[in-house]
């Protein structure tokens, strides 16, 4: 199970930090990923990180923007987002899988935080 944490209503141009944290086994095998969802759009891509965290990719929205990270100890994966703007208001999914920006390559998923950001 995947629980994310740390959504909330945020003005432009100021962070927040997401969490998920996993239970019931451990993810540190597997990539993780955040994905988001926007009123009437549908699922897209954010980021994502190796079981190792050597790798990650993000999508170009958010480059420069959102940072991964994950502590594999606390079977925890952490979304750091910088400068929001009011396009990035949606639902924060993370998820695990085999990693990439399909979400078809994702086997679990948590239930969502909602990001809202004021202009």
């Amino acid at each position: 199970q995947l629980v994310e944490s740390g959504g909330g209503l945020v003005q432009a141009g100021g962070s927040l930090r997401l969490s998920c944290t996993a239970s019931g086994r451990t993810f540190s095998g597997y990539a993780m990923g955040w994905f988001r969802q926007a009123p009437g759009k549908d699922r897209e891509f954010v980021t994502s990180t190796s079981p190792s965290s050597s790798t990650t990719y993000s999508a170009d929205t958010v480059k420069g923007r959102f940072t991964i990270s994950r502590d594999n100890a606390k079977n925890t994966v952490y979304l750091q987002m910088n400068n929001l703007q009011p396009e990035d208001t949606a639902v924060y999914y993370c998820a695990a899988g085999l990693g990439g920006t399909s979400s078809q390559s994702y086997f679990y998923w948590g239930q969502g935080t909602q990001v809202t950001v004021s202009s």
